[in-house]
């Protein structure tokens, strides 16, 4: 399905669409991979990826436990030998425009709580298959694939073919774990295809995947034939330390004998970065071959290690990804879909085009204000040009699951066209479609009796992350939904499908053509499964807007049980205690607390919640503190200047120990910390009795003193 800007995303939007991304990035990587046989272009997959990242950078407690951010390239593939990887081998950060690069360079600036000078090094990004070699008395005894970033694949038969990769080195320490590309110049990959075209067999796509289909042959022999090189550029387990700043440790690995990339320079300011990334870029087609990017690391080591990683990311590093491609094409029409949440959503159908590799039929339009010609405050987008069926229009693709309707060129607007009448009433169900004061977005107030509206949320109900329940998937869901023997409208419909199916006589499910005995078996049996689920997976199940994944692990985790939680959100009045208590949860807000009580105070979503849980053992989320912590289970309020850590680091730390760090100061509060400039918490701490120190006291109190 086509969705908007992520500039103009709903929470229950995003949500939706980084479910969808999560499948579809899934297989993306699997294919890239494990099969070495990819179904969309590196483009596409950078802009599915950025799409994804840059709806959790506006919605982070929707961010899903399958994240494709978390994500690090993907299994093992059969044949192979598993190696785990003593230090994880992880992906790194993208960036596309100038202005990410400033940020990126002030998050660190920040998170360090550093103004003095700061190096980075900037490199070109190979476009290759990422390789580990190990080295023990100097001498290679392993050599690993990336894999899911945990376990790679055993090809150190293959990787002993390749010219660039040392068999011994002289002077290394005890254990040498070097990290690198393995890739095939423009040359190599061009007489590889003249010969295997000549003998009859497979030619490849492009270097990289000729260069990772033949790393990852089980015969290293074929490896052998192959020209395959090695870059090296990075490091893993040691047994001594290298040196002390990135570019001199790249040097010791030139000095091991290894090929290091000679673009590989010093800068000391984003400007400076952004001027080398040009000169790499002008140089791109000239290198022999093939680069996506520029690869920015902190230089100092020391500062890469208080930096640390986020799950799958290094903080200290950064890839600046080169620009996706534009393309002009004709507006055939625009379709409006409705979703979950009762958004109308405009897509383009487009005469097919090619961009970046991939051929291209549909784009977002966003929302009625984007076609238009306007931006959610009334301001001029595009100069102020509307967009018409029949106007020739600029495609963009980067950043965006699917491409963007960019720019319109008027020179060849046809006579006679008119400007897009967006629909006031539901296209499915003929409900007045209404757009509130402050959305960017039209709304069906149809609500459950809009049959897109239910169908998605039963499709979202059943989806990986919430019951996933096996053989009932998006399919099977609209299929129920309109079965006029055993209708399911509503989640509680689907643990009383087996009921209903015994009094169905010859109509039951074993009977029909789709389904028999042992399947109908499987089905009933995958439903009856799901029974008992856990807190944070129902709540997130439900559906409640702006209760993404994360917030609903959150949520599941301050009230531990279905009955706290239940009451509280039941009761809560603006104002009361109920409602304090969940604005005092760190990461709910007002607009995702509005939301959670007002499905529970809504008499047709109350029922309708009430009817399935009756029909669930919904099982509590224990939270599991650290052990031998002084703080485990305790919760912790933050407020005032922090002078010895950023909050980041305070708050990380504290999570870290087994604490619950909360937004606002409770009577569920233990102990507030309090630096400079603290006012209304610190009053509200005295006020309830809740313990406070400073920032000395805690970091006593956790032996980091």
């Amino acid at each position: 399905m086509v969705e908007k800007a992520v500039e103009h995303l709903s929470e229950a939007e995003a949500r939706d669409e980084l479910a969808s991304l999560s499948r579809v990035l899934s297989e993306a990587n699997k294919a890239y991979h494990t099969l070495d046989a990819p179904e969309i272009s590196d483009a596409e997959y950078d802009a599915l990826k950025r799409r994804n990242a840059a709806i959790e950078a506006r919605f982070p407690t929707l961010k899903r436990a399958d994240s494709p951010s978390d994500v690090v390239g993907a299994g093992v593939a059969d044949g192979f030998g598993k190696v785990p990887h003593r230090v994880r081998m992880l992906s790194l950060e993208n960036a596309f425009e100038d202005s990410d690069i400033d940020d990126f360079v002030d998050r660190i600036r920040k998170y360090l709580n550093h103004s003095g000078p700061l190096e980075f090094t900037a490199e070109p990004k190979i476009d290759g298959l990422s390789l580990s070699l190990r080295y023990e008395g100097g001498q290679l005894v392993q050599a690993a694939t990336r894999g899911d970033g945990e376990v790679g694949e055993n090809v150190t038969a293959n990787a002993r073919t390749i010219r660039d990769i040392p068999q011994a080195i002289e002077n290394a320490p005890g254990v040498l774990e070097v990290r690198g590309e393995v890739y095939m110049s423009h040359a190599d990959f061009a007489s590889l295809n003249a010969r295997q075209a000549a003998a009859g067999g497979k030619t490849f796509a492009n270097p990289r995947n000729a260069a990772a289909g033949s790393l990852r042959q089980l015969d290293a022999t074929i490896t052998a034939g192959r020209p395959l090189r090695f870059f090296a550029y990075a490091w893993g387990d040691l047994s001594s330390p290298l040196a002390s700043t990135q570019m001199a440790a790249i040097q010791r690995l030139t000095d091991f004998g290894f090929q290091t990339n000679p673009l590989t320079e010093i800068c000391d300011s984003p400007a400076s970065l952004l001027t080398h990334y040009r000169s790499i870029e002008q140089r791109r087609a000239n290198l022999g071959y093939d680069i996506d990017g520029v690869v920015y690391k902190v230089n100092d080591l020391g500062l890469q290690a208080r930096l640390g990683f986020r799950s799958t990311t290094p903080r200290w590093a950064i890839a600046h990804k080169f620009p996706a491609e534009l393309a002009w094409t004709e507006l055939l029409d625009v379709d409006i879909q409705v979703g979950r949440t009762g958004a109308l959503s405009p897509v383009a159908r487009l005469r097919p085009v090619t961009v970046g590799g991939v051929v291209v039929s549909n784009a977002t339009l966003h929302n009625e204000d984007y076609i238009a010609g306007r931006d959610s405050k009334g301001g001029e987008i595009r100069g102020g040009k509307d967009i018409r069926i029949g106007d020739w229009v600029q495609v963009y693709r980067a950043g965006d699951v699917i491409p963007k309707v960019a720019d319109v060129d008027l020179s060849r607007r046809k006579d006679g066209s008119q400007s897009f009448d967006f629909p006031k009433i539901c296209p499915e169900c003929g409900s007045p479609a209404v757009r509130e004061e402050g959305d960017s977005v039209r709304r069906c107030t149809g609500g459950l009796i809009c049959p897109a509206q239910a169908v998605e949320r039963l499709k979202h109900f059943v989806s990986r992350s919430a019951f996933d329940i096996e053989g009932l998937g998006a399919k099977q869901v609209e299929l129920f939904f309109n079965d006029a023997d055993l209708p399911v409208k509503t989640p509680a419909d689907i643990f009383t499908l087996a009921e209903r199916d015994a009094a169905n006589g010859l109509k039951r499910l074993k009977n029909r053509d789709g389904f028999g005995e042992t399947s109908v078996t499987k089905l009933f049996a995958a439903i009856e499964a799901k029974r008992s689920i856990p807190l944070d997976r129902l709540i997130f199940a439900l559906g409640i807007r702006h209760v993404g994944e994360v917030a609903a692990q959150v949520l599941a985790r301050h009230f531990s049980t279905w009955e706290a939680f239940e009451a509280t959100v039941g009761n809560a009045q603006d104002g009361n205690a109920a409602w304090q208590e969940l604005l005092s949860i760190d990461g709910v807000g007002r607009t995702m607390a509005q939301s959670v009580v007002a499905a529970f105070q809504n008499e047709q979503e109350r029922r309708a919640i009430d009817d399935l849980v009756q029909r669930l053992r919904v099982l509590p989320v224990i939270w599991t503190a650290a052990k031998e912590s002084p703080v485990a289970g305790k919760t912790v309020v933050f407020t005032g200047t922090l002078e010895k850590m950023t909050r980041a680091e305070a708050k990380a730390r504290a999570e870290a120990l087994g604490a619950k760090v909360a937004g606002s100061v409770s009577a569920k509060t233990d102990l507030l910390v309090a630096g400079p400039g603290a006012g209304s918490k610190a009053k509200e701490a005295a006020r309830l009795g809740v313990e406070t120190i400073d920032e000395d006291a805690w970091l006593a109190l956790i032996g980091d003193a």
